[in-house]
């Protein structure tokens, strides 16, 4: 069983950048891929970004590429989620999840889920 907080969440002006967290409970942290996924008013659940267990390979969704960041340390139990350039497409409730398979898009292969942060992106 693992536990996840996300927090950093908040209101920025397009353009803007935020930093979300996402702290696991537990001591088997570094065995699971974890990826942020992220879901607006009306809309399904969809992938963002993606881990691999040491950090060292990531994923991106193409609406993301090159603006947000994904990185964990595993000596923290956190993943990270850097997010620059903000547009207010990127409004959504952010979801970390830990997962079984690495770099996975899928909402259906990851067992575990934070609460999720909101964040909100005005024009």
């Amino acid at each position: 069983q693992v536990r996840l907080i996300e927090s950093g969440g908040g209101v920025m002006q397009a353009g803007g950048s935020l930093r979300l967290s996402c702290v696991a409970s537990g001591r088997t942290f570094s065995s699971y891929p974890m990826g942020w996924f992220r879901q607006a008013p009306g809309k399904e659940r969809e992938f963002v970004a993606a881990i691999n267990r040491s950090g060292g390979s990531t994923y991106y969704a193409d609406s993301v590429k090159g603006r947000f960041t994904i990185s964990r340390d595993n000596a923290q139990n956190t993943v990270y989620l850097q997010m620059n350039s903000l547009k207010p497409e990127d409004t959504a409730v952010y979801y970390c999840g830990a997962g079984r398979v690495v770099g996975s898009r899928s909402v259906d292969n990851y067992d575990f889920w934070g609460q999720g942060t909101q964040v909100t992106v005005s024009s």
